[in-house]
């Protein structure tokens, strides 16, 4: 009895994969009209070594974003330019800073 489970147990993969249709390619989808990736929109990164530093430099449409500085010791720290004029400050990370607005709906 145990055999004709255990046989019966082996079997039933290969009478399901028999069942089976063949798998045909997907057709190519084209992108939605507008949605062309734009190869100025990709982010450019320029890696260049000093002084056992790592410098990434990021850009857009040649305009310089974000560096990103990881020192031989030490944590890593990004400058950001925020407003676009050219005056970079200094974060330890990069998780945005969210300030939730609170308001008191009701006390009890």
């Amino acid at each position: 009895m145990r055999y004709a489970l255990l046989l019966a147990a082996l079997l039933l993969p290969l009478s399901v994969q028999a069942k089976s249709p063949p798998l045909e390619p997907l057709p190519y989808i084209p992108p939605p009209p507008g949605m062309a990736a734009d190869a100025d929109l990709e982010p450019q990164i320029t890696i260049r070594r000093k002084d056992d530093s790592r410098i990434e430099e990021f850009r857009i449409k040649g305009r310089l974003y974000m560096i990103k500085i990881t020192p031989a010791h030490g944590k890593p720290y990004f400058l950001i330019d925020h407003k676009g004029d050219g005056q970079m400050t200094r974060h330890d990370d990069v998780t945005p800073t969210l300030s939730v607005p609170l308001w008191v709906i009701h006390t009890f």
